[in-house]
């Protein structure tokens, strides 16, 4: 049982290009009774498919790094940011922007045990709401049709369609259609199993049996069902770290 006052063990991750940087929060980190276990990450890259695969608790990440900083970072993660996620920076003309995209906290390097404590405290606080936030509902969509209202799992949608102003459920055979944009439902699906991969289509990672090169060098992404969807090259990063995969190895 967590003593009084305290939460449920948390586990962390340091990302930070900087060994020194990493080194720091480390050994502050280690002096908390409620830390269970800290990672590492030294790039943004290797930080986005960490988050993805472990969903760790506590994330301090460093917001200046080559190649992909933090706020890309964030970026890639979409909706599945980490519960208590805070800025360390030297640079202090990020924190607006951090603030405004979810960021509990903005550590300015250099920074004093008392300011990391208080940061500290913030993720513990945030973490203990979360914890006792009541669990959701089973996930399922509402659909309106012919005066009736009906529920579907989102188990059962292979892959999701812009149409105008709806979306198109696809389930095997059949087909929904909901007033909703494919905006909106990307934003609330992405805690799911589900991942954009064209401007025009949502896709039940679920039903994903692989992915392949189709006429003009295009790819596609191919279903259980042997439907074939067009993949954008701005979302194949997401999808790449969606599906746990290093790099996206497609057949011709």
């Amino acid at each position: 049982m967590p003593r009084e006052g305290s939460v449920a063990k948390i586990r962390a991750l340091i990302v930070d290009d900087e060994a020194p940087a990493r080194a720091n929060i480390r050994v502050l980190l280690r002096r908390d009774p409620d830390i269970d276990s800290i990672a590492e990450c030294e790039s943004g890259a290797l930080a986005a498919e960490e988050i993805l695969r472990t969903n760790p608790d506590l994330v301090f990440l460093d917001i200046q790094m080559p190649e992909c900083d933090g706020f890309d970072v964030l970026e890639l993660l979409g909706s599945k940011l980490p519960p208590a996620l805070v800025f360390v920076t030297a640079h202090d003309e990020f924190a607006l922007r951090a603030f405004e995209a979810g960021v509990l906290d903005y550590l300015l390097k250099p920074f004093d045990d008392t300011r990391f404590h208080v940061a500290m405290g913030r993720a513990k606080e945030k973490l203990a709401q979360v914890r006792s936030a009541p669990g959701p509902s089973a996930p399922r969509l509402a659909v309106r049709s012919a005066g009736r209202v009906s529920f579907v799992a989102l188990s059962e949608i292979d892959w999701i369609e812009s149409a105008d102003y709806y979306a198109c459920l696809h389930l095997g055979a059949k087909s929904h259609l909901l007033r909703r944009s494919l905006h909106e439902l990307e934003r609330q699906l992405a805690s799911q199993q589900f991942c954009r991969v064209h401007r025009t289509a949502i896709v039940n990672l679920d039903r994903v049996r692989g992915l392949e090169v189709g006429e003009g060098g295009e790819y596609q992404v191919l279903l259980d069902s042997g439907q074939k969807l067009k993949m954008s090259r701005r979302y194949r990063k997401g999808l790449q770290l969606r599906l746990g995969m290093r790099s996206l190895r497609c057949s011709p």
